[in-house]
Parts: structure tokens; sequence; C-alpha cells
């Protein structure tokens, strides 16, 4: 355990999905653990993560983090982990059953957002229930930021 006076960084930002909110809408968030071993936790805090390209699906009672990226941690030797092994969310049984009728019913998909490292130190995963956009949706949200920026620089000249 840490000393009192030691500073801990609390909610690191390790991995973030940055075209998720572009490419989904987001209609829900969820916060859920990660089973990890030892050496993906040690890369986690590394830092070089990518969850560019995941998802998460349901199968059986469970909910599964597929095609993540953790490197490889180079001191590990042989006891090393596989960089793109499927991974086990932690979520409860009511979680699980808003997702799942949110997959099925609707035709939602699982994105993960980010994931961090929560005050007590664990890795989290931040997993939204999202809808897909279509293109002319993608269209207004450039728009837009367009225009923000555009705002933005106005303001800041004058």
């Amino acid at each position: 355990m840490a000393p009192k006076g030691s500073q801990r960084t609390v909610n690191k930002i390790v991995a973030e999905n940055r075209k998720a909110r572009y490419n989904y809408e987001i209609l829900d968030t969820y916060e859920a653990g990660l089973v990890l071993t030892g050496t993906e936790v040690k890369a986690l805090r590394e830092g070089k993560a990518n969850i560019a390209e995941s998802y998460a699906s349901d199968e059986g009672n469970e909910i599964w983090l597929i095609n993540s990226h953790l490197p490889e941690y180079l001191q590990a030797n042989r006891f090393n982990h596989e960089p793109r092994r499927r991974r086990k969310l932690l979520l409860s049984k009511r979680e699980i059953n808003r997702l799942r009728v949110g997959i099925n019913r609707e035709g939602m998909t699982l994105v993960p957002l980010k994931i961090y490292f929560n005050e007590k130190g664990r890795a989290k995963l931040e997993l939204a229930l999202a809808k897909g956009k279509k293109l002319h949706d993608k269209r207004e949200t450039e728009k837009e930021r367009d225009w923000n920026r555009q705002k933005s620089r106005l303001l800041k000249s004058n």
C-alpha cells in the first residue's frame, strides 16, 4: 500500500477509442472491470494499449472484449501474454441483462471507449451501448465540430 504522502495516478487514461464518438451515437455508458494477467497489467501501466478496432460481444452469460491489443511486456520472457487475446469483462448480472436487451432487441453494439486506472489502481473499461451513425449523421457531426472551431477562433481574436 502506498504511503499517505505519495501521489497516485487517479483515473489515468491508458487507451482511448477516439473514433467511437464519431462513428457511433453513444446512448449509455458502463464501467466494467477487466480480467487480466500480471503481464497485461504491467503493459497497461506503460500506456501502450490500443482499443481502436475492438468491440465487446455477448457470449453465454458473459461479456467479452475482442480484438483489443495489449503489447507484450518486454521483461516477462516466456511468461508473457498473447497481445490480441479475448478478455472477460466484469459486470453485474443486471448490467449484462440490460446490455443483452440492447444488443438483441434494438440492434445496438457494445463499443469500448477507454481503458483507465481508477482510484484503487484497478484497470477499468468504459463500455458504451451505441447505435451506428449513418453517413449524413457523420457529416452533421463534422459541420458542428468545424463551426465550434470557427466560433472559438472568432471569440479568441476579438
